[in-house]
């Protein structure tokens, strides 16, 4: 099966989908022409979507492992054609039928998928439709050792809200609980498959771990629904949603409620994602991500400019006192109390608030990580380019050329700061910048860009607010 923006691969098996690629994403910059592989039916990175019937007796029913006959072994959404509709059909022994049918829209990666029975027997027949998703643990050969993303599953509901279902939890407690209006789902970095069932219908959430001890455990989410009475000679349909695709907010949040929770932004999502539609509000603008990346720092740091300024006017009259509070450790030597106090009294007559200088910084810090994670989680920033050698804002900067700007932005800005009156305090704050170049080496050049030009505004300002306070001080002297 082939639409504009996916390639599938449906097994007969149980109708489940064991291949898919996503034509508009590619596994490295490098090779366009290899598309990203989301779905496999096969271990490394075994990724499958299955779906079927429970009922008494089980034999009367398919499930994900019932094989089913296709109307054609080939289907190809064509030029003016705007939906394909792939539709598998299974017949038991005693006459009841189900038509399973996955219908494809184009542009779209949502996939509307259901399940017909008709039942021509004599007797009722009492049914519940189920969905899963099953996976192996991910072995990304691509991915940065820096960066840790959560691959796992994850679940909603309108009381639970957006919660985790890792692997190791998987084993350990099995989830069993009942919602109403949610929906299901595995997600990694950048892509998801999430099934939603209809909003009206009650469902039980489920998770199990098959060949729990092999070297590739599989594990699943899934969801079944509430007994459906099916009477002599009527047809009942179960109807649900699949996305199976990049993690797009604007998209996600079409399809269901709480689903653009999955571009998972952890405990900051409240600021993150005002952060990440100013981010594309820029880029629609000037039409390149790194651009866009500079213009959103400088819009951030002019937001907090009169915090910062606040900061550096603190430190600033920090570095002043510098040589007497050298003094002041060079007269009471290893008493600390004595030190301490006369420190103290120090601040009190200069007016200066040693804290003064940190709580600006501290306000800040939220947002700053915030946009760490917009940029980190972003499948719009997958293997964009910037200007010259900076062709992918996701992968590391192949020249180091980036992270050693930051470096040195790090040490200048390490300058421009009162230094710590211990001497090995201060050691370990010059080593800072040396192993944060290291750490930067191997982070996606989009978050070493975003750093640097952050590191660089403050330089800027902080020299700015110190030079003005010294010709205060100048001409106060005068």
């Amino acid at each position: 099966m082939e639409t504009d923006v996916l390639k599938a691969e449906i097994s007969p098996q149980g109708g489940t989908i064991e291949n898919l690629w996503l034509l508009n994403y590619s596994v490295t910059a490098e090779k366009p022409e290899v598309k990203f592989q989301l779905l496999k039916a096969e271990a490394p990175n075994m990724f499958i979507v299955q779906s079927g019937l429970l009922g008494q007796p089980q034999s009367e029913f398919p499930t994900h492992e019932t094989h089913f006959t296709p109307e054609a072994k080939h289907y190809q959404l064509e030029t003016g054609q705007d939906e394909l509709i792939v539709t598998l059909r299974w017949r038991g022994d005693s006459g009841i039928e189900v038509v399973k049918t996955y219908s494809f829209t184009r542009g779209e990666y949502l996939i509307e998928v259901s399940q017909e029975i008709y039942n021509p027997t004599d007797t009722v027949l009492n049914l519940r439709g189920y969905q899963q998703l099953q996976r192996t643990e991910l072995n990304d050969p691509h991915k940065t050792k820096f960066v840790a993303t959560y691959t796992g599953g994850v679940y909603y509901g309108p009381e639970i809200k957006y919660k985790k279902e890792d692997f190791k939890e998987m084993v350990k407690h099995p989830l069993d609980t009942k919602i109403t209006g949610g929906w299901i789902a595995m997600i990694q970095h950048y892509f998801l498959g999430a099934w939603i069932p209809p909003a009206d219908m009650p469902q039980t959430f489920y998770t199990k771990v098959i060949a729990k001890d092999s070297p590739e455990p599989r594990y699943i989410i899934g969801q079944y629904s509430s007994a459906i009475a099916v009477a002599p000679g009527d047809r009942y349909i179960f109807q649900d949603k699949l996305f199976v695709g990049p993690k797009l907010p604007d998209q996600l949040s079409r399809v269901a409620p709480g689903l653009q929770l999955a571009v998972d932004y952890g405990w900051l999502t409240i600021l993150a994602e005002p952060i990440h539609w100013l981010l594309s509000w820029i880029y629609k603008l000037v039409g390149n991500w790194g651009w866009s990346i500079i213009l959103l720092t400088i819009l951030i740091k002019a937001a907090f400019y009169k915090l910062s300024e606040t900061s550096y006017k603190s430190m600033a009259h920090m570095r002043k006192l510098t040589p007497r509070m050298k003094a002041l450790k060079d007269r009471y030597g290893d008493d600390k109390e004595r030190l301490n106090q006369a420190m103290m009294e120090l601040y009190k007559k200069e007016k200066i608030n040693p804290l003064g200088g940190c709580l600006p910084i501290l306000i800040q810090i939220p947002v700053f990580i915030a946009l760490y994670w917009v940029l980190l989680e972003s499948v719009e920033l997958r293997h964009a380019p910037f200007i010259f050698w900076l062709d992918n804002l996701t992968s590391p900067d192949p020249y180091y050329i980036l992270p050693l700007i930051m470096g040195v932005s790090m040490f200048v800005q390490q300058k421009l700061n009162p230094p710590p009156p211990d001497p090995m305090q201060e050691k370990i704050m010059l080593s800072l910048p040396v192993v944060f170049t290291v750490f930067f080496a191997f982070f996606p050049s989009g978050l070493v860009l975003y750093w640097t030009v952050n590191n660089l505004l403050s330089i800027a300002q902080q020299w700015y607010i110190t030079r003005s306070i010294e010709k205060q001080e100048h001409r106060k002297a005068s």
